[in-house]
């Protein structure tokens, strides 16, 4: 259904059960999926939304990048399925360079006053709090929980199941399943709620945690933690995971801090807790 006050361009494709409210503005090259909603005053262009999603009032997505070196190049933004984009989010077509493309996955949830910039890549399930902020060419691991009003630099990488607490902002990548706070955000534990209500096994939790604890200790460097782990922690996905995203690093993981604060599990943090289902 497309209200009747809405302005769409004759080369947006909508699904016929997808819902248009009024005054939306739909412009060139768009692809609207099954069941998704584009509610009041919200405007798109450049952009494929998938199914069941919800788009909210005075949202903009698709709007040229803010990039100096844009010059009007062929870009565009990409989003998953069962994503919610809440109102006054921003999410910037990529730029020139890359895939050329901007891209949200699954099942993420934008809360009020987002930013997402051009190019950025986030995973499956993101939460982004209000008024968190991405620059350029960032991504987001699977699950990462991004506080209200967090500012990212540009190529910055969070990872897989990290939580950063408000106001925090970092120049630096986010060590994935890790939980810090701060300028920058140094990592004072795991995130085992996110671990645990995903499934992750108590005895992976254990290891990844003793994995975690030698990244962060400062008896080791990290190449000389890395070391340690190999020698001495029985290796799950999780530590393998952790270990590839710094050596893949270009802007550096956050770990270490001139500041004490650094804590590990606690016996009740790595006792067994009910799986909840669709989280």
């Amino acid at each position: 259904m497309i209200h009747p006050s809405a302005i769409v361009h004759e080369s947006a494709k909508i699904a016929e059960d997808a819902i248009i409210g009024p005054n939306v503005v739909i412009g060139e090259n768009v692809t609207i999926g099954s069941g998704t909603r584009v509610i009041a005053n919200a405007f798109i262009e450049f952009a494929e939304i998938g199914k069941n999603c919800t788009i909210s009032p005075f949202a903009t997505i698709g709007s040229e990048p803010q990039d100096l070196g844009y010059k009007g190049e062929p870009t565009k933004v990409v989003i998953g399925d069962d994503v919610i984009i809440k109102e006054n989010a921003t999410v910037h077509r990529g730029a020139a360079c890359g895939d050329f493309t901007t891209r949200i996955g699954n099942k993420c949830l934008l809360m009020a006053g987002t930013h997402v910039a051009h190019n950025c890549v986030l995973a499956d399930q993101v939460i982004m709090a209000n008024l968190a902020t991405l620059g350029g060419h960032c991504h987001v691991g699977f699950g990462a929980w991004l506080g209200g009003m967090t500012v990212f630099h540009q190529n910055v990488r969070i990872g897989d199941m990290a939580i950063i607490s408000g106001f925090s902002a970092s120049r630096q990548d986010i060590l994935p399943y890790s939980k810090g706070e701060g300028r920058p955000p140094v990592p004072s534990g795991l995130n085992v709620v996110a671990m645990r209500r995903r499934g992750v096994s108590k005895e992976n939790r254990i290891n990844t945690n003793e994995a975690f604890k030698l990244l962060v200790s400062p008896e080791y460097n990290t190449t000389q933690a890395i070391e340690k782990i190999k020698e001495t922690i029985p290796m799950n996905e999780y530590i393998e995971n952790m270990i590839k995203f710094i050596q893949e690093s270009k802007r550096g993981v956050l770990l270490k801090s001139h500041k004490t604060g650094h804590h590990s599990l606690e016996a009740e943090d790595v006792a067994e807790e009910p799986v909840l289902a669709n989280v």
